[in-house]
């Protein structure tokens, strides 16, 4: 676990600069910039189709920017070897797929390829840090299970141990609790703070559900139309108006006194 603490805890600057991002003849962003909070877990949210996950695989290295630059650790991250990228950045996809009667373990070992070459294999080191991810995962049980006999919950923290094996003070992750039930949800989110928190990771991730956002991230990116219409701690930014435009409904805002985040209460559409 202290290697996995000791990587998490190395520099790790990850932020936009005037970016335009876009598919095809369609932009999807034109001229976003922001930086993410070092040690923070950041939320971003916003409607379907609001460029959230568009600006999280440009932050990923996925989506190269038209114009702008993405800077990681003050360089730009398209001037960087992609396997020194993967030793400070991991990336979540929203729909990760693995090979039938791959097992958790095997998966997790993936983790580590970044940290080899063909004259560092396989390590005590990268046994330790197998394990580690494991434990950290709560899956030293069902190392040896195919994925494909668990249970979403239990492939998502796979994939999450995944990341963790890669030891990167970074973690992207693009709807981590996608199809989830609420248990499930609570799990996964929990080892998210876990990571934050012990951990010290930067992690950023795109989030649909804004309550769930605001409980358990440090800072929120709300977003519309390809720009940013707020940035801060949930408890600062998130009102009746803003929830309004994001989402063109009205409620009403509660604390909850557990989490002393924002909570919505009687939610009904706009008129």
């Amino acid at each position: 676990m202290d290697e996995l603490l000791h990587a998490a805890h190395r520099s790790a600057q990850l932020s936009a600069h005037n970016v335009v991002l876009g598919y095809g003849n369609r932009t999807v962003i034109d001229g976003l910039s922001v930086a993410l909070p070092e040690g923070k877990i950041t939320a971003i949210v916003g409607p379907n189709g609001c460029g959230k996950s568009t600006l999280l695989s440009a932050l990923a290295r996925l989506l190269p920017p038209r114009s702008g630059e993405v800077r990681l650790n003050q360089r730009s991250v398209y001037s960087m070897a992609p396997r020194e990228v993967a030793t400070l950045l991991a990336l979540l996809p929203q729909q990760a797929t693995a090979p039938e009667g791959l097992t958790v373990s095997e998966l997790v070992q993936f983790g580590r390829q970044p940290h080899q070459s063909w004259f560092q294999q396989w390590s005590h080191e990268d046994q330790l840090i197998l394990q580690a991810a494991l434990q950290a995962a709560d899956l030293e049980a069902l190392a040896d299970r195919p994925l494909e006999s668990m249970s979403g919950g239990q492939r998502q923290r796979a994939w999450l141990a995944m990341t963790i094996a890669q030891a990167t003070p970074l973690l992207l992750l693009d709807e981590p609790t996608s199809a989830l039930d609420l248990g499930h949800q609570i799990e996964v989110f929990e080892l998210i703070r876990w990571l934050s928190v012990e951990g010290g990771k930067t992690i950023a991730m795109v989030v649909h559900d804004l309550v769930s956002a605001c409980r358990y991230a440090d800072h929120l990116i709300a977003m519309k139309d390809g720009a940013i219409v707020a940035e801060g701690a949930p408890s600062e930014i998130v009102t009746r108006d803003l929830v309004r435009e994001l989402y063109n409904i009205e409620c009403e805002l509660i604390i909850d006194p557990l989490s002393n985040s924002p909570v919505l209460t009687q939610i009904r559409r706009a008129q």
